[in-house]
This record gives structure tokens, C-alpha cells and sequence, in this order.
């Protein structure tokens, strides 16, 4: 492999890992906050990107522009989803953890069969956006412009939630909430309310993703499966609960990937990034930054 090669390839897997990173940090901030994982997050990656295409046909505004009402709107999604579906799952008296696993799956499976009802299996893509299709070249190394806005928003989300959880009375509570769920009552907080806003919080950040991913790849009823999975490894190579191991995770995904596409034919790129998880699986199966 030539340097170029090398640097086209570390480039590449660089900026689609920090993708990744922004896809997964939700459902790893939902488990540290919870110890519940959302089997529906793949869908609610899939209902941003098929808002984000019906509100560019509505307003005919870029999803640049559209980006933060996305967010706005899955976080009322994710929001709901606790309150309608989650909450009451968390109240079992026998069983609860799998009582949430199947409550999670059952409503993937809901927004997955609801999609597919409303919006037909077809493949939709979002057309002439202001970033699609253009590359912008390095000596050359050619970087889609896309991707890149998309690393940017990741590196942002990343920096806006570390704010968040540091600066803010907010995100202390939340840090109180993820420490120790019955000593916050006894201060006044209300847990209920911050799981409600985590709960938003997490999906107005995979709503981010859903608007950048809508700019260069296909929207269909199936699309959150793939990255769903891709978010569960990232999420469990960087330690469950992590956030700053969801985004050292996510780049490392990508670039695995990067490098298995070179090797493998493309179809199997996946292959090098599943194998690297079960290696650290049997090494550290807390993951890299975990605390289980």
C-alpha cells in the first residue's frame, strides 16, 4: 500500500468513525444513566433520516438548515418513549431486566413495521443538497464533504455534551442520577423527569446523526438495523456507559472498517470491526474505558 493509500484509508475510516461515534454516544449515555439498553435506537436513527427527508420535501430547506429541528424532534421522541414504554417497564416486579430488553425490541419492532406501513420499502434519498456529491481534494486525497460536515458535528455534539454534563445543573443531576438512583430522591430531584430527559437527550443526538447520514445514503424502513449494530459494538468496545469511550470507540470502528475494506472484499468490511469486539470481549469485557 502506498502512503496515499494509506493516508485515503486512514482519512476515510477517521471521519465515518467519528460518524459512528455520533450514532452510538445516546445509547451509551441511556445505559449509563439507566443500565437499560434501547433495542430501538437503530429505528429512531431511521425516523430522523425519514424526517429530515419529508421536512426537506415540505420546507425545501438543506438538512444542514433542518439539522436542529430533527434533533428537536427525536428528543420529543425519545422523550415519549420513556414515558410511554420505558417507564412502566422499569416498574416489573419479577424479571425487569428482561422485561426492558423485550419492551425496547417490541418498540423497534412497532417503528420498524409503522415505517414500512406509511412509507413503503422503497429506497428514498435526499436530492440536491448543498453538501451531496462534493469531495474535497488533499494532495490527493479525496475527502466527500458530507462526511466531513458529519465529523464535525460529531466532534461539536461531543464538546456541546461535555458542557452539558459539567457545566449545567442539568447535567450534574444527571451525573448524580447515573451514580446512585435512589440518593437523588433524598436531595430532591426528580428521577423520573431526568430519566425523561436523558431519554430525549439520547435521541436528539442519533437525530443529529439521522440528519447528517440522510445527506449521502439511502432511507428505507431497515436502514437503523445496520448502524444499530454497529452502534452496540461501538458502544460495548468503548465500555457501556461510557461517553468518552463511545467516541474513542467510534473512531476506532471506523478506521477497522477502513482497513478491512482494503484487505476483504467490501461486502465483509464489517468483519474485521465484529472480530476486533470479540477480541476485546475476551480481554476486557468491561471494554475500554467500562466500569462494570
Amino acid at each position: 500500500m502506498t502512503t496515499q493509500a494509506l493516508v485515503q484509508v486512514l482519512a476515510s475510516g477517521l471521519l465515518m468513525g467519528l460518524i459512528y461515534a455520533l450514532i452510538a454516544v445516546g445509547l451509551s449515555l441511556i445505559f449509563g444513566l439507566m443500565d437499560v439498553v434501547n433495542f430501538a435506537h437503530g429505528e429512531f436513527l431511521m425516523l430522523a433520516m425519514y424526517a429530515t427527508f419529508g421536512l426537506v420535501l415540505v420546507t425545501r430547506l438543506d438538512p444542514v438548515v433542518l439539522m436542529p429541528l430533527v434533533a428537536a424532534l427525536l428528543f420529543m421522541l425519545g422523550a415519549a418513549a420513556y414515558l410511554g414504554v420505558v417507564r412502566f417497564a422499569m416498574r416489573a416486579k419479577a424479571n425487569q431486566g428482561m422485561v426492558q430488553i423485550f419492551a425496547t425490541f417490541g418498540l423497534a419492532i412497532l417503528l420498524q413495521g409503522a415505517a414500512q406501513y406509511l412509507f413503503t420499502p422503497d429506497y428514498r434519498n435526499v436530492q440536491n443538497t448543498w453538501l451531496g456529491g462534493r469531495t474535497l481534494e488533499l494532495g490527493g486525497i479525496f475527502l466527500p464533504w458530507p462526511q466531513i460536515f458529519g465529523a464535525f458535528v460529531s466532534l461539536a455534539a461531543f464538546g456541546g455534551l461535555h458542557l452539558l454534563m459539567s457545566r449545567t445543573d442539568f447535567g450534574r443531576a444527571l451525573e448524580a442520577t447515573r451514580e446512585d438512583q435512589g440518593a437523588v430522591a433524598l436531595v430532591g430531584i426528580d428521577r423520573n423527569r431526568v430519566f425523561a430527559l436523558g431519554w430525549g437527550l439520547g435521541a436528539a443526538l442519533v437525530g443529529l446523526a439521522g440528519a447528517v447520514l440522510a445527506i449521502f445514503y439511502y432511507i428505507h424502513p431497515q436502514v437503523g438495523a445496520s448502524f444499530a449494530l454497529i452502534a452496540y459494538v461501538t458502544v460495548a468496545l468503548g465500555g457501556f456507559g461510557s461517553v468518552g469511550g463511545a467516541l474513542v470507540a467510534g473512531i476506532i470502528v471506523g478506521l477497522v472498517e477502513a482497513f478491512t475494506a482494503v484487505i476483504l472484499p467490501p461486502a465483509l468490511k464489517s468483519v474485521g470491526v465484529y472480530a476486533l469486539y470479540l477480541a476485546v470481549v475476551f480481554a476486557r469485557p468491561q471494554g475500554l474505558f467500562g466500569r462494570l
